[in-house]
């Protein structure tokens, strides 16, 4: 019998809860649920008994093909493909924005435009995309949307995980053109899932993906929430994600949370949700062993202009890798109808913007690797090397956010009781961990201290 998703991918903690393999399984025996910490896995509903391992060949965190295989599939032969190793197969890139959809979006609304302009042309019947829902226990799913109206409703970046397992069971069921957006991963289990799927092959025609740095569990969101001074997370009706203030530099956005009295609880990034996030609390273990940054299978991927050209616009700004001809044409006529203001920008320069991704999938997932390799751990093939060499500060740094990831979601579950998070107890166990980043901050702005004194703070 053919190994499968849950002995080799949930057993080792390798499940980033896409819920593909749920989806395409035709014994329909995998069920996709969230787990202690927040984070969806399959369980077995039944025991199989066919062994066909489609579960496991989709998985993306699978030793199946990689992104440069399957890419080279789908894009290889195509007239002015162009190719690198930071940013996949494209034919071209774009900063912009949508002249109807910026104010209302987290970024340039770009996404949103772009979503909207399939429906309208009819190149698509449906949009399979994130939606908000009133459910404090399911805050975001995916769902098929038809019309141009719910799509806009759904517009704005969800830091909260979703699964597929439903929409992909649908999709095989009603007739029709999708196009489908996805976080790198998501995208990967779907191009592996097409490839199997007759059905998906041909009513999928189109995927939209977007820069990933990592995902966050289900309890990320109820802990910034606790942190903006919601903490009985049992009332959060909604959440938006990014929102804008004319203030502020685009950057520093704010979450703002909805309980059932319509009260509202704002934070911005600078108050506190930036330690979250850059030190990887609530981030599954999965996402240490991604390697795509541009969601490189994706016809098109949208991300923020992080450039200092345009980061400070409080507006916010779209970059657009291109990979589909048909794809570039709907830019092409966007801009000639002043839909959209856009204009080609340098590949050089959408990599720029997403420096410290690339830092962080790339580089210190060689070292990842490696740590990973030492701990006997069962680790997916990647397209970059272990690696043990990556300067001394830059390993402290990796093993601490390492700790910090997985003690934040015990710690979490410690101090959270009847629906309720004590962010005063949570912050005071995580402070030492966040003391240490911060000394290894200051130590990389004294390169010149003696090699002996590095060594003894790093110990």
């Amino acid at each position: 019998m053919k190994p499968n998703v849950i002995d080799e991918i949930v057993k080792n903690d390798l499940c980033i809860g896409c819920g593909t393999c749920a989806g395409i399984c035709p014994q329909k025996t995998l069920k996709i649920q969230d787990n202690e910490y927040g984070e969806y896995i399959p369980s077995e509903t039944r025991e199989c008994n066919s062994g066909c391992g489609l579960c496991l060949e989709v998985c993306p965190f699978s030793n199946s093909e990689n992104e440069t295989e399957i890419g080279t599939k789908i894009y290889g032969n195509i007239e002015g493909m162009n190719y690198l190793p930071e940013t996949g197969y494209y034919l071209d890139s774009y900063v912009g924005y949508s002249n109807k959809f910026r104010r209302s979006s987290a970024s340039g609304g770009m996404t949103t435009w772009f979503l909207t302009k399939l429906l309208k042309e009819g190149i698509v019947d449906y949009i399979v995309c994130p939606t908000p829902r009133k459910n404090p226990e399911k805050l975001f799913s995916f769902e098929i949307l038809s019309d141009e109206n719910s799509v806009k409703s759904a517009s704005g970046s969800a830091y909260y995980p979703v699964e597929m397992s439903e929409v992909i069971q649908k999709i095989q069921e009603i007739p029709g053109h999708y196009a489908v957006t996805g976080l790198p991963c998501f995208i990967k289990a779907l191009r592996l899932a097409t490839q199997k799927n007759k059905k998906l092959r041909e009513r999928i025609i189109v995927t939209i993906g977007l820069v990933c740095g990592q995902m966050k569990s289900k309890n990320y969101t109820k802990y910034i929430a606790a942190l903006a001074g919601n903490n009985n997370f049992n009332k959060i009706q909604s959440v938006y994600y990014r929102g804008k203030s004319p203030e502020k530099p685009v950057s520093d956005y704010y979450y703002q949370f909805i309980d059932e009295n319509d009260s509202r609880y704002k934070i911005f990034w600078s108050e506190g949700v930036s330690e979250a996030w850059i030190n990887r609390w609530f981030t599954p273990n999965a996402c240490n062993y991604c390697d795509d940054v541009f969601a490189e299978l994706a016809d098109v991927t949208f991300m923020d202009a992080w450039l200092p050209e345009y980061s400070k616009d409080s507006m916010g700004t779209n970059l657009l890798l291109v990979r589909s001809p048909e794809v570039l044409d709907i830019i092409q006529n966007g801009i000639n109808k002043l839909e959209i203001t856009a204009s080609k920008i340098s590949v050089e320069k959408v990599i720029q913007s997403q420096s410290g991704v690339l830092e962080l999938k790339r580089k210190q997932l060689s070292h990842r690797l490696y740590l990973a390799q030492q701990k006997g751990l069962k680790i997916p093939e990647k397209r970059v090397n272990p690696s043990k060499d990556i300067g001394l500060l830059k390993k402290r740094e990796i093993k601490l956010k390492a700790l910090m990831q997985e003690e934040s979601k015990q710690i979490f579950l410690d101090n959270c009781q009847s629906q309720r998070v004590d962010v005063k107890t949570f912050r005071s166990r995580m402070n030492p961990f966040v003391r240490q980043t911060y000394q290894l901050r200051l130590l990389g702005k004294f390169t010149l201290l003696p090699m002996r004194a590095i060594k003894r703070i790093c110990k």
